[in-house]
């Protein structure tokens, strides 16, 4: 079933307060999936030449300074690390490829769970009240974000399974539905260079808008082709350094809100996860059309 959940701030006054809304957001789909939860969220860039690379490992305790210092000697690029939960975000001048390289012959055991200069990925098992307190999500500031609670149907409950999915820099994108086609999107796309960590459907979907990006896709042309190309039932949104986007299949059978106001858009799989937000009961809102992109962004 699934409950998926988007917020971008067009006020910058509200950002110091993006965790707090979409925490409250995320917590009112608890319902629609008990098994885990997590969020992107845009904030605080990096500076020009670094990136932040979210890392997972399943011991809370695992030393991240160690391995911050380790990766910035090995790579001659400084580099920290600031732990949440059993996550941590690395701010290194590393380049992307030779620091999953070494990550990898060096921590196997490490997952990278997002990369690039503005996106931080947290995801756990659990629902969804307890990984928000978890990362402390409420505690953070940034310009937009997605959150998702599962319902495990295509693929394991494991922290690795769970949404977003973060496939290529800086995007992310939340599912709520199952596509039918992954498999054979998975091959293709892995000729193509991209890196899949799972067998979930929805990683196959975010390499898909990843690859055609990479391609010179606008986010909302990709979303677009998607339309030909992903075959199943879905609502997605998908999230960029500038924005996110929101896309229902031609049946459009997975319920999605939208509402908007001056200061912000929200999206939720119910009305509930918006209501609580400032000024909800004066926002525009509506039911997407299927096979229609919505988007928002900075530009």
């Amino acid at each position: 079933m699934c409950g998926i959940v988007g917020l971008f701030l067009k006020n910058a006054a509200l950002r110091p307060d993006l965790g707090r809304h979409l925490s409250r957001m995320l917590v009112e789909m608890g319902d629609r999936g008990p098994d885990s939860a997590g969020f992107a969220v845009y904030r605080r860039p990096a500076a020009e030449g670094a990136v932040k690379i979210t890392l997972f490992h399943p011991d809370p305790a695992f030393h991240w300074e160690a391995l911050a210092t380790a990766f910035g000697l090995a790579l001659d690029a400084a580099t920290t690390a600031a732990q949440r939960g059993n996550h941590a975000v690395l701010t290194t001048a590393a380049a992307e490829a030779p620091a999953r390289a070494w990550l990898a012959r060096q921590h196997p055991e490490v997952r990278v769970m997002g990369f690039g200069r503005s996106i931080e990925v947290f995801k756990d098992m659990g629902g969804p009240e307890a990984v928000a307190r978890r990362f402390d999500l409420a505690g953070m500031d940034g310009t937009h974000a997605l959150g998702h609670t599962r319902m495990a149907t295509e693929s394991a409950v494991t922290t690795e399974h769970s949404h977003p999915f973060a496939v290529g820099s800086e995007l992310c994108l939340v599912h709520n539905g199952s596509l039918s086609n992954h498999n054979r999107l998975r091959r293709n796309l892995a000729r193509a260079g991209i890196r899949f960590d799972t067998d979930n459907d929805s990683e196959v979907a975010a390499g898909y808008f990843a690859h055609r990006l990479q391609q010179g896709d606008s986010l909302a042309d990709a979303m677009r082709a998607g339309l030909d190309d992903l075959d199943g039932f879905y609502t997605f949104a998908v999230g960029t350094r500038e924005g996110f986007a929101v896309l229902r299949d031609p049946v459009a059978c997975k319920p999605a809100i939208l509402a908007e106001t001056d200061d912000w858009v929200a999206m939720g799989s119910e009305w509930k996860a918006i209501a609580p937000l400032p000024g909800a009961d004066r926002a525009k809102v509506w039911e997407p059309e299927p096979a229609t992109v919505y988007a928002w962004g900075r530009a």
